[in-house]
């Protein structure tokens, strides 16, 4: 989708945009800026928009016509420049000394377009201490129009000094009414858009991921698995283990979410309270309910919670898949 320079086109976050706007507009705001939150919500995308207004200058900055709007759209802006933290293999980023260092470098010249100098910092999280430190003595020592302006999903992991030196501007999750309006005008069908909306966790970006990576298949199959569990023999387990078993680390984790979503259904079902996160399956799960009582959900969902750790640990996920659908079978038979 091609980038415009429009706030309107933000999803959510009113508050944050008018504090910034105002702060732009009255030349009080502060040369360096923390966009911190959970990922996929609109961090990367307010900074990029408050960079271009910095670096536009007029009264409704940013205009997308001006001179220094085209060329930052073009991404050929000589006042504005934009890091992000390289990959190291097996899911590993890091932002490097080096790359800290180009860009000190280039914010010491002299702007040449706008009078203003902007600096945004994908990721911030990911910087080493090295870059880290380095970073922290150009924030001690502003110099010029200089403004920085990091971007991360891990604020904890940045370093105190770094967090004294910003103005923290936290980016809550979205409505899920708001992400789901958001996909139904990229064109998907109202049924899905509202499972992906549910269960995003308030990130737009976690609901595209879902859409584009097949996310509505794992849950589906969380389902039919969850519902079939009483029928499976040992044999129709093990299998079910091995297919899930091939999934990589990450769709695995899509799927044992997704099957704690369907589990919190239940008890939300159970209790008469509370929105579903799969409404479209609201029969399944009453009629599910008879094999599972109120005490067998609850074990279940601390089960799923067990193996998401183990997961996250690199525990091999056949063998967890293994472990996860027998313990859970035998949970629901115990019940009877």
């Amino acid at each position: 989708m091609e980038e415009a320079l429009s706030w309107k086109d933000v999803l959510g976050h009113e508050g944050n945009i008018h504090r910034l706007r105002t702060m732009l507009r009255d030349g009080r705001l502060p040369h360096a800026l923390l966009f911190s939150g959970i990922s996929g919500v609109g961090k990367k995308k307010v900074a990029r928009l408050l960079a271009a207004a910095l670096l536009c200058g007029r009264e409704d900055a940013p205009c997308g016509v001006c001179p220094s709007c085209r060329a930052f759209l073009a991404g050929t802006h000589s006042d504005y420049v934009e890091a992000a933290p390289e990959s190291r293999g097996k899911g590993v980023r890091v932002l490097r000394i080096d790359a800290v260092r180009e860009i000190e470098k280039k914010a010491a010249r002299k702007p040449l377009l706008s009078g203003r100098f902007v600096v945004l910092v994908d990721d911030a999280d990911a910087m080493n201490e090295a870059a880290a430190n380095s970073l922290l003595k150009t924030l001690e020592e502003p110099q010029g129009a200089v403004f920085f302006l990091l971007v991360t999903a891990k604020r904890t992991a940045l370093l105190p000094t770094i967090l004294s030196r910003v103005r923290d501007m936290h980016f809550g999750a979205l409505s899920p009414e708001g992400i789901e309006e958001a996909l139904l005008a990229r064109g998907v069908e109202s049924r899905k858009a509202h499972s992906l909306a549910m269960a995003a966790d308030g990130s737009l970006g976690h609901a595209l991921l879902l859409f584009e990576g097949g996310g509505l298949q794992l849950m589906e199959d969380a389902a039919q698995t969850l519902f079939s569990l009483s029928a499976l023999n040992m044999f129709s387990l093990w299998a079910k283990a091995e297919e899930l078993g091939k999934l990589p680390r990450d769709r695995a984790e899509e799927w044992l979410l997704a099957l704690s979503r369907l589990l919190r259904d239940m008890l939300a079902l159970l209790s008469g309270r509370g929105r579903l996160y799969h409404e479209e399956k609201r029969g399944d799960l009453a009629h599910a309910l008879a094999d599972f009582p109120e005490t067998h959900i609850f074990a279940c969902l601390a089960l799923v919670r067990e193996t998401l750790g183990r997961l996250r640990s690199n525990a091999s996920v056949q063998l967890l898949f293994e472990g996860l659908l027998m313990r859970l079978r035998d949970a629901q038979e115990s019940e009877r």
